[in-house]
């Protein structure tokens, strides 16, 4: 079972301390995919004039944007880093970067658009663009703090995590929620991918992970033992599926997801799709007549 942690004391728009570095402010854009809503954190030294970081602006809302002006006061914003492209943290990036004379960076746009009426999150912001494109690697500096930037596709294609050197702290985006699983939503979402940047965030072992919604997790190793658990599991019983002569994602999800909100049974099955490409890339399935939702699977 993952140890997850879905009650945490949070108000919208208030500015809270979370650690010594780090201030976190939530937008009112709860759901079934955003859970209480958007964190967006604020990274560096609560003084005038200093140097900060923000992470994850958040969707294009008017009192989010007023709230983070407020948050940020007298401090110089130099840097607006996106982990990803979906709607629910990626659009207020431009008003905010603006406001403030910071300078956006994220990885490149994915070039498959997932828009808001598929069924996925809230869809990709079509229209991001940012200043610096990241690709992992790259290390950003403020006062007092340093940020590494960490490439973590799979949720995303251009999904990008960040180090908070000062205190092993993992800015994780949407690879890593304390409050759910993951979603992995083909086309641009992928398993093989998401797997093996999973895998290198187990490597790390970083002391805290702060994702974009819900509280943060503060003892990963277990955490993350348990959610790599899970989606080892999931495959196990996507193959079960098919050995029980299930052979359309339809028929497996009421079964594989019956304990889980029907609302988020579309965003179910393309994780159960993202699982079954990555089994017909492995040539342990095969599909007919090519890996998607209506496709004909059975065992090799």
């Amino acid at each position: 079972m993952i140890p997850f942690v879905r009650d945490f004391d949070f108000a919208w728009g208030r500015r809270d301390q979370v650690s010594p570095l780090i201030q976190r402010v939530i937008a009112e854009n709860p759901g079934p995919f955003t859970f209480t809503g958007t964190g967006t954190y604020i990274v560096g030294r609560d003084a005038p004039g200093a140097r900060v970081a923000v992470i994850d602006p958040g969707p294009l809302d008017e009192a989010h944007l007023e709230a983070l002006l407020a948050a940020v006061a007298s401090r110089t914003v130099s840097h607006v880093l996106v982990t990803h492209t979906h709607r629910d943290h990626s659009p207020l990036a431009r008003p905010f970067a603006e406001a403030t004379g910071a300078t956006i960076l994220a990885a490149e746009p994915p070039p498959v658009v997932i828009h808001a009426s598929g069924p996925s999150e809230e869809g990709d912001d079509d229209g991001f663009a940012p200043d610096v494109v990241l690709s992992g690697g790259e290390i950003i500096e403020g006062d007092g703090w340093t940020i590494e930037a960490l490439a973590t596709p799979g949720h995303a294609s251009n999904h990008m995590a960040f180090v908070l050197k000062e205190e092993n702290a993992l800015f994780c985006g949407d690879h890593v929620m304390g409050w759910s699983t993951t979603v992995v939503a083909p086309p641009d979402g992928d398993m093989s991918d998401y797997m093996a940047s999973l895998d290198e965030v187990i490597a790390r072992t970083f002391d805290v992970l702060w994702p974009t919604h819900g509280a943060p997790v503060t003892d990963p190793a277990p955490f993350l033992a348990a959610y790599r658990a899970h989606r080892v599991a999931r495959e196990d019983q996507v193959l079960a599926r098919l050995a029980a002569g299930d052979g359309r994602i339809a028929e497996m999800i009421p079964v594989l997801y019956a304990a889980v909100d029907r609302r988020l049974w579309p965003a179910a099955s393309l994780s159960v799709l993202a699982h079954l490409i990555k089994l017909v890339r492995e040539g342990r399935v095969a599909a007919d007549p090519a890996p998607k939702l209506d496709a004909a699977y059975s065992l090799t």
